[in-house]
């Protein structure tokens, strides 16, 4: 159809550079979710009771308060700081967070409290004897990590990471209240301009299932690759 083509009053290029928008605020978000991540489960790791304490809270808090609230917290609440500061310097005009980076961080809070568990379970699957073994061998700390543990780790955290990123990129449609136009808010444009909004959210739809059903390809295909040269139960 004309309406969703790529001709002169056709919204096809609109949507595709929008679906682009949706798909680079999720891999920017879970990718600082595994930072967090990370950080996380070596806290809930740790020795250090405040270390353990610490995570626990922000893994209860961050997956016990709806997505969209941890968006406005961090739109509203990142303005409020940028003009605070902007005052500081004499300038009297407000200051907005911008709508990609308020996405990226509130994403990749939330997505860390859930790698972190992930994370977590992973370390505790690998056999404590994967690393007897490997200071039996004279291997660092380092290297027994990297060429031991981490592997083995990351084979058991991708089913969970892939279920994590599913999470990451449906709740991106959620930043459309900051203004950001993804996806959903360009068919919502579109919607409204030309008032067709059953065709453009089908649409919509339809690029989300695209980028969904690579994205569950790629994991399996990572999660088989993970396997190689190993016995399956």
């Amino acid at each position: 159809m004309e309406i969703i083509g790529f001709g002169p009053r056709g919204w096809g290029l609109a949507l595709l550079l929008a679906t682009g928008v949706t798909f680079a605020v999720a891999l920017s978000g879970f990718a600082l979710g595994a930072v967090f991540g990370i950080m996380g489960a070596r806290a809930k790791l740790s020795r250090r009771r405040w270390a353990r304490t610490s995570a626990d809270v922000y893994t209860t808090v961050l997956r016990g308060l709806p997505d969209l609230l941890i968006i406005y917290l961090f739109y509203f609440g990142g303005s409020v700081l940028l003009t605070s500061i902007a005052r500081f310097f004499g300038s009297s005009q407000f200051l907005g967070l911008p709508a990609f980076l308020t996405g990226t961080l509130a994403l990749g809070i939330v997505a860390g409290a859930y790698q972190t568990e992930v994370l977590r379970g992973a370390y505790l699957a690998v056999s404590t004897g994967q690393a007897e073994a490997a200071k039996s061998l004279g291997l660092s700390r380092w290297h027994t990590f990297r060429l031991v543990l981490a592997p083995q780790i990351l084979r058991f955290a991708l089913p969970g990471l892939g279920n994590i990123w599913q999470l990451v990129l449906k709740d991106s449609a959620l930043i459309s209240v900051t203004g950001l136009v993804e996806l959903i808010r360009q068919a919502q444009i579109g919607a409204g301009s030309t008032r067709e909004p059953f065709l453009f959210y089908v649409v919509a739809a339809a690029l989300y299932l695209v980028i969904t059903s690579a994205s569950s390809s790629a994991f399996r295909l990572a999660e088989t690759r993970s396997y190689r040269g190993v016995a399956r139960r």
